[in-house]
């Protein structure tokens, strides 16, 4: 039987990728956006700063693989058209919930992730600017050739049904990662609570398409 390639320049390219990527996590953990540079990245990662440039071309699309990894948005450009068509039948119900039940998961479990959509929130970074507006593009397409044609003889404006939604998860996640409080007696860091949030969402969606 033949043995298993455990290394080579493929492996080893994907093992230094995934190194970067983590060194990236650790420094920002620890000091945030200021503290991110090309030597510190290499160095953290113990491996040499060309290699940055090799494998990403630079700090800022090494940055931006980082947060693409880490985000909760898990659509990517290429799959849009196959959800489109997948999800016609019910008008794009179960997709939108299962959207917001990704974002509500994400942000309640990932300290990472909720530091992530604070530094969007706070710091003025084309970088984060960027990640948001990837979400924003791929939500439009959604929106546009989906959603919309569901709601375009309704009088409900879906858009802003959703993003009130959307935005309650966003303060909801963060107001509990920072405060360790209850919000109007729901605990959602524990199951019970978290069960609670995510009946509320799918009433809300099911109310909207009813």
């Amino acid at each position: 039987m033949a043995r298993k390639v455990t290394d080579g320049p493929i492996r080893n390219k994907e093992r230094t990728k995934a190194k970067l990527i983590n060194a990236v996590r650790k420094i920002l953990k620890k000091d945030g956006f200021p503290g991110l540079n090309i030597s510190k990245v290499a160095e953290t990662a113990k491996v040499d700063r060309r290699m940055i440039y090799d494998y990403f071309g630079g700090l800022e699309p090494l940055v931006q693989a980082y947060l693409n990894e880490r985000d909760y948005w898990k659509i990517n450009p290429e799959e849009v058209q196959q959800l489109i068509h997948a999800s016609k039948a019910d008008g794009g119900r179960a997709l939108a919930q299962q959207v917001l039940e990704n974002q509500f998961d994400s942000l309640t479990d990932s300290e990472e992730m909720r530091q992530i959509i604070t530094w969007g929130l706070s710091m003025k970074l084309p970088i984060l600017k960027a990640l948001d507006l990837k979400r924003e593009q791929i939500g439009e397409q959604l929106f546009s050739e989906l959603i919309d044609q569901h709601f375009k003889d309704s009088h409900q404006n879906f858009r802003a049904i959703y993003a009130l939604l959307m935005g309650g998860v966003y303060y909801l996640t963060l107001h509990s990662g920072n405060l360790n409080n209850p919000f109007c007696g729901i605990d959602i860091q524990q199951p019970q609570g978290k069960e609670e949030i995510k009946k509320a969402l799918q009433q809300l969606i099911e109310f909207a398409y009813r």
